[in-house]
């Protein structure tokens, strides 16, 4: 979890948003974690895929 709100405040910092309560930051730490986590499954996905198609032929 440590890591999650490391990157939520980076994230928060890096962009001037107007600083959250702690409650706000854990969510918005657990949004940017299932942010990323789709990201990693869609290139994931993507990289099976053509695989998979470039190896049948």
């Amino acid at each position: 979890m440590k890591l999650l709100l490391f990157l939520a405040r980076a994230f928060i910092q890096t962009f001037g948003i107007t600083q959250p309560t702690p409650e706000r930051e854990r969510r918005v730490a657990w949004l940017l974690a299932a942010l990323m986590l789709l990201v990693v499954a869609i290139v994931t996905g993507t990289g099976i895929l053509l695989h998979a198609w470039f190896t049948h032929r």
